[in-house]
Protein backbone atom coordinates (compact mmCIF):
# COMPACT_ATOMS: atom_id res chain seq x y z
CA UNK A 1 0.00 0.00 0.00
CA UNK A 2 2.56 2.67 1.05
CA UNK A 3 3.69 1.95 -3.32
CA UNK A 4 0.45 3.41 -4.57
CA UNK A 5 1.39 7.30 -3.88
CA UNK A 6 5.32 6.95 -5.25
CA UNK A 7 3.55 5.49 -8.60
CA UNK A 8 0.66 7.99 -8.32
CA UNK A 9 3.38 10.45 -8.32
CA UNK A 10 5.06 9.04 -10.96
CA UNK A 11 2.40 9.18 -13.62
CA UNK A 12 1.40 12.87 -12.84
CA UNK A 13 4.96 13.51 -13.69
CA UNK A 14 5.02 11.36 -17.03
CA UNK A 15 1.43 12.89 -17.64
CA UNK A 16 2.69 16.05 -19.42
CA UNK A 17 5.13 14.35 -22.12
CA UNK A 18 2.18 11.23 -22.35
CA UNK A 19 -0.34 14.44 -23.58
CA UNK A 20 1.90 15.81 -25.92
CA UNK A 21 2.60 12.55 -27.29
CA UNK A 22 -0.87 12.05 -27.83
CA UNK A 23 -1.72 15.12 -29.19
CA UNK A 24 0.90 15.35 -31.66
CA UNK A 25 -0.06 11.41 -33.45
CA UNK A 26 -3.64 12.49 -33.39
CA UNK A 27 -2.54 15.79 -34.97
CA UNK A 28 -0.61 14.22 -37.47
CA UNK A 29 -3.29 11.33 -38.22
CA UNK A 30 -6.06 13.23 -38.34
CA UNK A 31 -5.55 16.81 -38.35
CA UNK A 32 -5.69 19.78 -35.89
CA UNK A 33 -9.49 21.03 -36.86
CA UNK A 34 -10.30 17.56 -36.65
CA UNK A 35 -9.25 16.45 -33.68
CA UNK A 36 -11.39 16.64 -31.05
CA UNK A 37 -9.94 17.60 -27.22
CA UNK A 38 -11.76 14.22 -25.58
CA UNK A 39 -9.77 12.46 -27.91
CA UNK A 40 -6.38 13.57 -26.91
CA UNK A 41 -7.57 13.14 -23.39
CA UNK A 42 -8.73 9.23 -24.09
CA UNK A 43 -5.44 8.78 -26.33
CA UNK A 44 -3.28 9.69 -22.95
CA UNK A 45 -5.12 7.94 -20.86
CA UNK A 46 -6.54 10.95 -18.80
CA UNK A 47 -9.82 13.25 -18.64
CA UNK A 48 -10.59 15.86 -20.37
CA UNK A 49 -10.57 17.92 -17.43
CA UNK A 50 -7.31 16.86 -16.58
CA UNK A 51 -6.29 17.87 -19.97
CA UNK A 52 -7.17 21.05 -19.69
CA UNK A 53 -5.27 21.46 -15.94
CA UNK A 54 -2.51 21.05 -18.10
CA UNK A 55 -3.25 22.86 -20.71
CA UNK A 56 -6.30 25.27 -21.15
CA UNK A 57 -6.98 24.80 -25.23
CA UNK A 58 -6.34 22.57 -28.12
CA UNK A 59 -4.22 25.61 -29.48
CA UNK A 60 -2.02 26.29 -26.11
CA UNK A 61 -2.03 22.40 -26.36
CA UNK A 62 -0.23 22.77 -30.14
CA UNK A 63 1.69 25.85 -29.11
CA UNK A 64 3.68 23.14 -26.46
CA UNK A 65 4.04 20.62 -28.90
CA UNK A 66 5.76 22.69 -30.85
CA UNK A 67 7.75 23.93 -28.06
CA UNK A 68 8.96 20.85 -27.15
CA UNK A 69 9.75 19.24 -30.04
CA UNK A 70 11.06 21.91 -32.17
CA UNK A 71 12.22 24.80 -29.99
CA UNK A 72 14.04 23.14 -27.48
CA UNK A 73 16.22 21.54 -30.55
CA UNK A 74 16.23 25.03 -32.26
CA UNK A 75 18.24 26.22 -29.00
CA UNK A 76 20.89 23.43 -29.00
CA UNK A 77 21.40 23.67 -32.94
CA UNK A 78 22.11 27.56 -32.63
CA UNK A 79 24.74 25.82 -29.24
CA UNK A 80 26.46 23.78 -31.44
CA UNK A 81 26.78 26.35 -34.14
CA UNK A 82 28.58 29.13 -31.43
CA UNK A 83 30.80 26.40 -29.79
CA UNK A 84 31.99 24.54 -33.06
CA UNK A 85 35.91 24.81 -33.92
CA UNK A 86 36.43 23.03 -37.06
CA UNK A 87 35.86 23.98 -40.70
CA UNK A 88 32.25 25.79 -41.30
CA UNK A 89 31.81 22.93 -44.11
CA UNK A 90 32.18 20.60 -41.49
CA UNK A 91 29.85 22.39 -38.75
CA UNK A 92 27.12 22.28 -41.73
CA UNK A 93 27.08 18.23 -42.41
CA UNK A 94 26.40 18.35 -38.47
CA UNK A 95 23.66 20.78 -38.55
CA UNK A 96 21.95 18.90 -41.10
CA UNK A 97 22.57 14.86 -39.88
CA UNK A 98 21.37 16.18 -36.14
CA UNK A 99 18.20 18.06 -37.67
CA UNK A 100 17.37 14.90 -39.59
CA UNK A 101 17.95 12.59 -36.75
CA UNK A 102 16.61 14.87 -34.18
CA UNK A 103 13.11 15.88 -36.07
CA UNK A 104 13.16 14.70 -39.39
CA UNK A 105 13.08 10.67 -38.11
CA UNK A 106 11.04 11.25 -35.28
CA UNK A 107 7.57 11.93 -34.56
CA UNK A 108 8.32 15.80 -34.43
CA UNK A 109 8.69 15.72 -38.34
CA UNK A 110 4.55 15.83 -38.46
CA UNK A 111 5.06 19.44 -37.02
CA UNK A 112 6.19 20.56 -39.91
CA UNK A 113 3.02 18.69 -42.31
CA UNK A 114 0.85 20.21 -40.29
CA UNK A 115 1.70 23.70 -40.45
CA UNK A 116 1.93 23.42 -43.94
CA UNK A 117 -1.43 21.52 -44.52
CA UNK A 118 -3.35 23.10 -41.98
CA UNK A 119 -1.86 26.35 -40.67
CA UNK A 120 -3.44 28.62 -42.89
CA UNK A 121 -6.73 28.84 -41.06
CA UNK A 122 -5.38 29.48 -37.87
CA UNK A 123 -3.23 32.99 -37.74
CA UNK A 124 -2.22 32.96 -34.34
CA UNK A 125 -0.69 29.26 -34.43
CA UNK A 126 1.09 30.58 -37.74
CA UNK A 127 2.42 33.53 -36.20
CA UNK A 128 3.63 31.49 -33.30
CA UNK A 129 5.50 29.02 -35.48
CA UNK A 130 6.84 31.98 -37.47
CA UNK A 131 8.44 33.17 -34.12
CA UNK A 132 9.68 30.24 -32.37
CA UNK A 133 10.54 27.91 -35.21
CA UNK A 134 11.40 29.86 -38.38
CA UNK A 135 12.70 32.68 -37.56
CA UNK A 136 15.17 31.11 -34.56
CA UNK A 137 16.06 28.39 -37.60
CA UNK A 138 16.73 31.21 -40.24
CA UNK A 139 19.15 32.81 -37.63
CA UNK A 140 20.82 29.89 -36.76
CA UNK A 141 21.77 29.03 -40.38
CA UNK A 142 22.58 32.35 -40.89
CA UNK A 143 24.99 32.62 -38.03
CA UNK A 144 26.75 29.33 -39.92
CA UNK A 145 26.76 30.93 -43.41
CA UNK A 146 28.36 34.33 -41.74
CA UNK A 147 31.01 32.37 -40.28
CA UNK A 148 31.83 30.29 -43.30
CA UNK A 149 32.19 34.14 -44.95
CA UNK A 150 34.44 35.27 -42.38
CA UNK A 151 36.45 32.55 -42.45
CA UNK A 152 37.24 33.11 -46.08
CA UNK A 153 35.49 29.26 -46.62
CA UNK A 154 32.45 30.28 -48.48
CA UNK A 155 31.94 32.49 -51.40
CA UNK A 156 29.95 35.80 -50.53
CA UNK A 157 26.54 35.06 -51.19
CA UNK A 158 23.28 36.35 -50.28
CA UNK A 159 22.56 34.58 -46.96
CA UNK A 160 19.00 35.25 -46.85
CA UNK A 161 18.50 33.52 -50.16
CA UNK A 162 20.25 30.76 -49.05
CA UNK A 163 18.70 30.31 -45.94
CA UNK A 164 15.63 29.73 -47.90
CA UNK A 165 17.55 27.03 -49.99
CA UNK A 166 18.86 25.19 -46.95
CA UNK A 167 15.67 24.84 -45.70
CA UNK A 168 13.28 24.02 -48.81
CA UNK A 169 15.02 20.59 -49.19
CA UNK A 170 14.46 19.61 -45.39
CA UNK A 171 10.45 20.45 -46.02
CA UNK A 172 10.63 18.66 -49.44
CA UNK A 173 11.76 15.46 -47.32
CA UNK A 174 9.47 15.74 -44.01
CA UNK A 175 6.38 16.09 -46.95
CA UNK A 176 7.58 13.23 -48.71
CA UNK A 177 7.67 11.19 -45.70
CA UNK A 178 4.33 12.04 -44.51
CA UNK A 179 2.58 11.40 -47.85
CA UNK A 180 4.12 9.43 -50.99
CA UNK A 181 6.74 7.65 -49.21
CA UNK A 182 3.80 6.86 -46.24
CA UNK A 183 1.72 4.83 -48.96
CA UNK A 184 5.29 2.88 -49.69
CA UNK A 185 4.35 3.25 -53.41
CA UNK A 186 6.27 4.80 -56.40
CA UNK A 187 10.25 5.42 -55.62
CA UNK A 188 11.09 5.37 -52.15
CA UNK A 189 13.92 7.83 -51.26
CA UNK A 190 16.99 7.35 -48.89
CA UNK A 191 16.58 10.29 -46.60
CA UNK A 192 20.66 10.26 -45.68
CA UNK A 193 21.49 9.25 -49.55
CA UNK A 194 19.49 12.61 -50.09
CA UNK A 195 20.67 14.89 -47.70
CA UNK A 196 24.25 13.68 -48.53
CA UNK A 197 23.59 14.61 -52.19
CA UNK A 198 22.07 17.87 -50.95
CA UNK A 199 25.71 19.05 -48.73
CA UNK A 200 27.43 17.58 -51.66
CA UNK A 201 25.61 20.56 -54.26
CA UNK A 202 25.19 23.29 -51.42
CA UNK A 203 29.01 22.72 -50.33
CA UNK A 204 30.39 22.62 -53.95
CA UNK A 205 28.38 25.74 -54.58
CA UNK A 206 29.43 28.06 -51.45
CA UNK A 207 32.87 26.86 -51.15
CA UNK A 208 35.11 30.08 -52.32
CA UNK A 209 37.55 29.33 -54.93
CA UNK A 210 40.40 28.53 -54.51
CA UNK A 211 43.12 30.50 -55.96
CA UNK A 212 44.82 29.13 -59.05
CA UNK A 213 48.47 28.15 -59.11
CA UNK A 214 50.73 30.56 -60.76
CA UNK A 215 51.36 29.08 -64.05
CA UNK A 216 54.86 28.37 -65.11
CA UNK A 217 57.02 30.71 -67.46
CA UNK A 218 56.85 29.90 -71.06
CA UNK A 219 59.51 29.00 -72.51
CA UNK A 220 61.19 31.35 -75.33
CA UNK A 221 60.96 29.74 -78.62
CA UNK A 222 63.41 30.72 -81.52
CA UNK A 223 62.57 32.64 -84.77
CA UNK A 224 63.95 29.41 -86.56
CA UNK A 225 61.77 27.27 -84.26
CA UNK A 226 58.57 29.20 -84.84
CA UNK A 227 59.56 28.97 -89.05
CA UNK A 228 60.08 25.57 -88.79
Amino acid sequence: MLVQPHIRQRRKEARPQELLDAALDLFVEKGFAATRSEEVAQRAGVSKGTLYLYYPSKEELLKEVIRHHMVNEIAQGIDVVEQFTGPTAELLILVYEQWWQRIGETRASGIMKLMMSEVRNFPEIAQFYVDEVIKPTHALLSLLLQRGIERGEFRRIDIAGVTHALVAPMLFLVMHKHSIGACGVGNSIDPRAFIAAQLDLVLNGLRAPVASAKRAPRKAVSRKAKRA
